[in-house]
């Protein structure tokens, strides 16, 4: 049966306890959907985006291959329901290190830095976060994940350039700046261009070209 089989009807029911893929015994309970999107997080964080293929997530939820159909028609609604748990994290790193008695300018920084480390530190995940086709499928409301995160920037950004004539045009090249600085430092062209190996110093320009050197006043 391939991946897009229905599967059979025992397929379809999900199961109430059984074992597979080193996700341990599945208990009675232990809803199906949150269980396929829990393994596909812990799997893309472990081997990537590549890795996440329908067949691979059920094995490892302990489930048949046909099983996930119940709650994901598609492939590419299991992927975009594994990539909104990213945001969801990215955003909670972005609340818990940001500091509302900070400038506006540091809390820039500091969001920026949230950014750079979740490239880093979850690849697969923030891979798959932008994948294009996910983000134009309009899966699950994707996009509109990300826009309480920019809605943030840019409201920091407006209080930094007050005198910017469109606040959310400069967040998205500040934004567009660090998501370069992202990839770019991961495949290595930053640091074979440069010749450093910390991004620090890439993204303090960044800053000061979109906001002014800090201190500036304005």
């Amino acid at each position: 049966m391939n991946e897009g089989s229905e599967g059979t009807e025992e397929d379809r029911r999900e199961p109430t306890r059984t074992t597979g893929g080193g996700g341990g015994p599945v208990e009675p309970g232990d809803g199906l959907r949150e269980r396929l999107v829990r393994t596909g997080v812990e799997l893309v964080n472990a081997e990537g985006a590549q890795a996440l293929s329908l067949r691979e997530i059920a094995r490892r939820a302990g489930v048949s291959h046909g099983a996930p159909r119940r709650h994901f028609p598609t492939h590419l609604e299991l992927l975009s329901a594994i990539a909104r748990q990213g945001f969801t994290e990215l955003a909670d790193r972005v609340a818990a290190h940001d500091r509302e008695d900070a400038g506006p300018r540091e809390r820039i920084a500091l969001l920026a830095r949230v950014y750079l480390d979740y490239a880093d530190t979850r690849r697969g995940m923030y891979e798959l976060m932008f994948r294009h086709d996910l983000l134009e499928s309009g899966r699950l409301g994707l996009r509109e994940t990300s826009l309480p995160l920019f809605a943030r920037l840019s409201g920091l950004v407006a209080r930094v350039r007050p005198d910017a004539a469109d606040p959310a045009v400069l967040a998205g090249a500040l934004w567009a700046n660090l998501h370069g600085i992202a990839q770019l430092w991961h495949w290595g062209s930053l640091r074979l261009a440069t010749g450093g190996d910390d991004p620090a110093p890439l993204l303090t320009a960044a800053l000061d070209a979109h906001l002014g050197p800090a201190g500036e006043a304005r």
